[in-house]
């Protein structure tokens, strides 16, 4: 009963659809209370877990995909989703940032990768961990899972990262056998897409197919051509761009190190970090960012610990519940 109530109150809209869902599924009526707190105390049980560097069930290393150079590749990837918080006294309080970061095994690019393809039906495997931690408390609970997944076994380790502060240095700390820690490819456009918006204001069309243009550009040379480009650009004295160009020419010079995106794809390395994004969505928005919600800190916290574990491979979920199987 502990287990389907905190699935219910986990997975379903708010607290309240849990306890509907357990009634309809499993003929059980428990309160509306009951449900929320048996949730939360799964949550914690679970951090308190991780906090003791416990993981749940024994090693089970993963058959690494290959690359586009027959190499295995282990892919690790991290990013922050805001959740709006509630004071003690149902008063408004600022929002804090979830952290979630995940090991994968994706599904190799069959148009550029060729070797080590996995079997028909093999879906991306993962593993998850998120909550309200600092990002320097992110490092151990990540690398745990990364070692219960052999990840020691991949040849290469390829990270991906949007441009926030703080990321590169993460993993570049907790993953030091890392062999690139890529700027996601689809943040780094939404800067030309802002650039652009800039250079055409009043024609729209013009702007999205400028922003194509430097995309196929920042695709195909990487950001050091990129950057060459934009320098050297006949810019117009249109209101407002100089700021702009300025800013986006400051992210790129910062970012170029990151943004060598013909190697990436020629090695066959993903270079967009969706994985994350996705699990951003999946882990945390689909519970906790729905319309009016506001959490505490702690309940954010233990449901954040819920959803990680349960969108994670199902080993997990099933080891968690069978108590005696965390090492």
């Amino acid at each position: 009963m502990e287990r389907l109530a905190t699935l219910c109150g986990a997975v379903a809209d708010s607290f309240e659809k849990g306890t509907e869902l357990l009634k309809e599924t499993a003929g059980i009526r428990l309160g509306e209370s009951t449900v929320q707190r048996t949730t939360e105390a799964t949550g914690e049980r679970i951090a308190d877990h991780l906090g003791k560097g416990r993981t749940f069930g024994g090693k089970q290393p993963w058959e690494w995909c290959h690359d586009a150079c027959g190499r295995t590749v282990g892919y690790i990837e991290i990013d922050a989703t805001g959740v709006r918080q509630q004071g003690s006294h149902g008063e408004r309080a600022d929002g804090r940032m979830a952290y979630v970061g995940m090991i994968f095994n994706p599904l190799p690019d069959k148009e550029r990768v060729f070797e080590g393809l996995p079997k028909p039906g093999v879906s991306m495997r993962a593993r998850y961990v998120s909550g309200l931690y600092p990002l320097a408390e992110m490092g151990p609970l990540l690398r745990r899972q990364g070692a219960q997944v052999g990840l020691d076994r991949a040849e290469v380790w390829v990270a991906i990262t949007d441009g926030g502060a703080g990321l590169e240095d993460f993993v570049r700390e907790n993953f030091p056998r890392v062999e690139a820690v890529i700027l996601d490819f689809y943040h780094a456009a939404e800067y030309l897409a802002k650039l652009a918006a800039a250079l055409h204001p009043a024609d729209e069309m013009a702007a999205l197919d400028q922003t194509k243009a430097w995309s196929r550009l920042l695709r195909g040379e990487g950001g050091e051509v990129m950057i060459g480009v934009l320098e050297n650009w006949a810019w117009p004295s249109t209101k407002g761009l100089s700021a702009v160009r300025s800013e986006v020419l400051g992210y790129f010079r910062n970012q170029a190190h990151r943004m060598d995106y013909p190697t990436y794809e020629a090695n066959g390395w993903y270079i967009g970090s969706g994985a994350v994004e996705s699990a951003c969505k999946t882990v945390v928005g689909q519970r906790l960012k729905g319309s009016g919600m506001r959490w505490s800190e702690a309940g954010a916290h233990a449901v954040c610990h819920v959803r990680a574990l349960y969108r994670s491979e199902h080993s997990q979920w099933t080891a968690f519940w069978q108590r005696s199987t965390a090492a």
